[in-house]
């Protein structure tokens, strides 16, 4: 596969390199995480090498939103204060130029989020990531990375598609894993703004981290910790061995 000016990419290559780059660089990813897993998120991506930030107060989103790499907007818990402070903090990201993720969860199960999550659209997210039913309804990405997350994962952009076959049954057991993977592809796209590369890299450093976990792991109880210490554990050169990327345009 060929990109503008990138030449012939090895996938797996490029993602070992930028898992090296994140702990490198530590970027700073600000979380406007779905409640419930807020935690969990925070654990994961200080494991992967990022700086996670988390406050959802309308008088500080846009001091913080200033200061991050990147953002991740998540629209798990959703009421009308947290809609007013995703729309200042991506008024922020985008008038700084910073790439942000939008993760629209259980969009298909309420129109009115529905609609936000494409008002939000409209407004250019670098990475929209969803799950097969969310991203049925959600419809055109425009020029947005589209994600489908599942067994294996598939990207889209535009005319190029890559699929991750990564992961791990347990994954679904443990709440919050998903939402995860939004954060930790915010930070990859800290450190590279070709967004195919970056959410690939960033799906298969949690795909393998969890391979590696459910190998240590005695169920969804052992595998949330198996799998922020696999998080943190994981190398360019575990990534280079077990990453599983194909390049559906060959």
């Amino acid at each position: 596969m060929t990109y503008p000016g990138a030449g012939k990419v090895s996938h797996i290559g490029k993602a070992a390199s930028l898992l090296a780059e994140v702990r490198r660089r530590r970027p700073r990813v600000h979380a406007l995480m779905n409640t419930v897993v807020q935690k969990f998120a925070a654990d994961g991506l200080t494991a992967v090498g990022a700086v996670p930030s988390m406050t959802s107060s309308e008088e500080e989103i846009a001091d913080f939103v200033a200061k991050v790499d990147a953002l991740v907007v998540n629209l798990g818990t959703l009421d009308q204060a947290r809609r007013r402070v995703i729309g200042m903090a991506v008024e922020v990201a985008n008038a700084a130029g910073k790439p942000w993720i939008l993760d629209p969860v259980h969009c298909d199960y309420s129109p009115g989020r529905l609609a936000f999550a494409r008002e939000l659209i409209m407004l250019g997210p670098t990475v929209v990531r969803g799950n097969k039913a969310e991203m049925a309804v959600i419809g055109d990405t425009r020029a947005s990375l589209r994600i489908e997350t599942g067994p294996v994962d598939h990207l889209q952009d535009g005319a190029h598609r890559l699929a991750v076959r990564n992961g791990h049954p347990l994954m679904a057991k443990v709440t919050g894993t998903g939402c995860l993977c939004g954060g930790v592809i915010a930070a990859f796209l800290a450190v590279d703004r070709n967004a195919l590369h970056a959410a690939a890299a960033a799906l298969a450093v949690t795909g393998v981290s969890a391979e590696l976990a459910a190998g240590r792991a005695l169920g969804p109880g052992t595998f949330e910790p198996a799998f922020l210490d696999a998080l943190a554990t994981l190398s360019p050169d575990d990534l280079s061995h077990r990453a599983r990327i194909d390049d559906e345009n060959d």
